[in-house]
């Protein structure tokens, strides 16, 4: 395997918050920049992109609870606990205010975090954010489903040789994850596989995910605001980024030939338009 373990160059650390336990990765220096993954993944989901951001700014790449190497969710949490925990890290590491991206579900989370705890969060980045298709009946059975039986776990047993096969490649994440799935790097397929078996409870996630409709809350958004989506999203259509961005009045940068899986299929592009958005 030539691929470069995933987060290699970021440094783990552990925080005990409110009984729940809580892996986080750090690197580089500068404005800081927390990144959010979503239902069923890990901090490694960002590695291609963090790697880039950490080039200018402290990043910060924590496993939600029940996820990676963190530890579980209290009973019955909701997304508004997870953004709280987050919240905490952030004061707790001195590295607030931060921007804030979360990709799918984590930028459900990143949203309640700038709704609940504005204090936290100086700026605010969603990336394919679920949320509005995701309560619909259809997308309801595929989030459950997932949460119960948790498909990137089994997938996480057979990374290397899926990463090292395009046609493996498109059989784990195509139609609804990715494009082009044979396009992706050895390093982003790994980031997506990595820590999927060590995940301990993402059924509390799915189903808070399934109760959550975050429109309700996006008035109280008040920092500044950028929503990204690949143009060929299955799984989120780009429609419901138009329908953010609105409601958000924020700009949206659509990145062509690309699926759900959009920060591991085009970093190099994501990182350029993050940059650009904090600079600005």
């Amino acid at each position: 395997m030539s691929a470069a373990t995933p987060l290699g160059g970021f440094r783990p650390q552990f925080a005990e918050i409110e009984r729940v336990r809580l892996r986080c990765f750090e690197a580089g220096s500068g404005p800081p920049i927390l990144l959010v993954h979503g239902l069923g993944g890990a901090a490694a989901n960002w590695t291609l992109l963090a790697s880039l951001l950490a080039e200018r700014h402290r990043v910060l790449v924590p496993d939600l609870p029940g996820h990676g190497g963190s530890g579980p969710p209290p009973r019955g949490a909701d997304l508004g606990a997870f953004a709280h925990l987050l919240a905490t890290l952030l004061e707790r590491e001195e590295a607030a205010p931060a921007v804030v991206a979360g990709h799918s579900m984590g930028g459900v989370v990143a949203m309640h975090l700038a709704s609940h705890n504005p204090s936290v969060v100086w700026s605010l980045a969603l990336f394919g954010t679920a949320g509005i298709k995701s309560l619909t009946r259809s997308a309801a059975v595929f989030l459950t489903m997932s949460g119960l039986f948790r498909p990137a776990r089994k997938a996480a047993r057979f990374r290397e040789r899926i990463a090292c096969s395009p046609r493996l490649r498109r059989l784990v994440f195509g139609y609804w994850g990715a494009d082009d799935p044979g396009a992706m790097s050895e390093e982003a397929v790994l980031g997506w596989l990595e820590s999927a078996g060590d995940a301990t409870d993402t059924a509390t996630a799915a189903r808070a995910l399934l109760r959550d409709d975050p429109r309700f809350d996006l008035d109280r958004v008040a920092c500044r605001a950028l929503v990204v989506w690949g143009a060929r999203d299955r799984l989120v259509p780009v429609e419901d980024g138009f329908e953010f961005a609105r409601r958000l009045r924020a700009p949206i940068r659509v990145v062509p030939g690309t699926g759900h899986l959009v920060i591991g299929e085009r970093p190099d592009e994501c990182a350029a338009i993050l940059e650009r958005f904090v600079a600005g």
